[in-house]
């Protein structure tokens, strides 16, 4: 007998002991402060047989805050696995959303995409990695730094650090709110062992306009030459001015072999502003993945730059009341309806003029992040389009502000 619910209290021990099995992982770290009801399980005759969890959150959407459910802790246990239970626990999961009205995006860090695209997750970020040796952070054009760097204390400034990452994240997309816990877990873990961590506030005219925490220590590197390497844990800048600062300060690590800055936003400016960009060694990953759970409030949830009317098909097997025909009218605050009736809205007008483009879910996600564009969209075939001409206006209406981006993982 298969059973779909969240895990009790005394079955919390279990759930950690399967999630670090099933993923390899310190089951001292991954799941820490979570609660049995954020959790939804598939239990098989009483055993435990796939787990799964969400957090609370609030993202930055264009600069709106949205409540989403940061999924965490997906996880089989071999036995079990090839029986569809996770199918099952996403189906009940996006039921239960779609009732609360309360987060009308889901999203997750996947191990492998393909397991959530075949459930309407979309990736929505790009994340990039530098390894540069600090020699080659050289800047094409002249810089002064114009202030001065000092550190500080996480726990004596922990407020200032709030601070400007709030300051920072505000008209931004994709980063999260952060709580202790998600400080505590993230930016402020502690270093590897063997390293220091240190904490730099870069100040003009004594005001704080960004920081930069990193750890420090031996890397594992053969051959002679320097042998320690610097890895940035977050760097957090309100103007260029301190950005370029950050990394004259980094330029002169000479007893580092690399900085190392595992999680970069796609539109980091750093490529544009060195002598010589390609001694970063860029690499690409997927970033976030996010689920609509509902439409209308999935795209009424972040403002549009631009006055438009939109018109689009979605198709979504796994959520049914996200299908048919939309009409939304974008600006700071949009508005979506349905054009074709159905069981979910019964009331829908009759369609009387074609979508511009019809898109499974999985596209919706990335255009609404501005992932990709319309245009790029129709060319990489993700969407059909009905109405080329449509295509600019959709082009405008869902730029943001800045490209996707989550600093954090959970």
């Amino acid at each position: 007998m298969l059973e779909i619910r969240p895990a009790r209290l005394e079955e919390m021990g279990e759930f950690v002991r399967t999630v670090s099995t099933a993923l390899a992982l310190d089951p001292s770290r991954p799941i820490e402060g979570l609660l049995p009801e954020w959790t939804l399980c598939a239990f098989e005759d009483g055993r435990l047989a796939t787990t799964y969890g969400a957090w609370p959150l609030t993202m930055r959407f264009n600069g709106n805050a949205v409540p989403v459910a940061g999924v965490t802790c997906v996880s089989t246990n071999p036995i079990y696995r090839r029986r569809g239970y996770l199918r099952r626990i996403m189906e009940t999961d996006f039921v239960r959303l779609k009732e609360a009205k309360q987060q009308p995006w889901a999203l997750l860090y996947a191990s492998q995409a393909a397991i959530y695209q075949r459930f309407g997750y979309g990736i929505v970020s790009t994340h990039y990695s530098y390894r540069v040796e600090p020699r080659y952070l050289q800047f094409a054009t002249g810089f002064e730094t114009r202030g001065s760097f000092r550190e500080v204390s996480k726990d004596e400034e922990f407020g200032l650090l709030v601070d400007l990452y709030r300051r920072f994240r505000e008209e931004r997309t994709g980063y999260v709110h952060r709580g202790r816990a998600m400080w505590e877990a993230n930016v402020l873990a502690p270093p590897p062992p063997g390293h220091t961590r240190t904490i730099v506030v870069y100040e003009e005219g004594g005001e704080a306009r960004g920081y930069l925490v990193y750890s420090s220590g031996e890397g594992r590197y053969e051959g002679p030459g320097p042998g320690q390497e610097v890895r940035i844990a977050d760097l957090v800048w309100l103007d260029i001015g301190c950005y370029r600062a950050i990394w004259q300060y980094l330029s002169r690590m000479e007893l580092a072999r690399e900085v190392i800055w595992p999680a970069v936003p796609a539109d980091d400016p750093l490529p544009h502003l060195l002598l010589e960009p390609r001694m970063l060694r860029a690499s690409w990953r997927d970033g976030l993945l996010a689920r609509v759970i509902d439409v209308p409030a999935a795209l009424m949830s972040r403002p549009y730059p631009e006055k438009a009317v939109l018109r689009f098909e979605v198709a979504d097997a796994m959520a049914p009341w996200n299908e048919g025909v939309w009409e939304m009218v974008t600006g700071p605050e949009a508005e979506v309806r349905p054009l074709t009736a159905s069981a979910s809205h019964p009331g829908a007008p009759t369609l009387t003029r074609a979508p511009d483009v019809t898109m499974d879910v999985n596209t919706l996600a990335m255009l609404a992040f501005n992932q990709i564009t319309a245009t790029e969209a129709a060319r990489m075939g993700r969407l059909e389009v009905h109405d080329a001409a449509a295509l600019p206006r959709w082009d405008a209406a869902l730029r943001t502000k800045y490209r996707p981006f989550c600093a954090d993982n959970f």
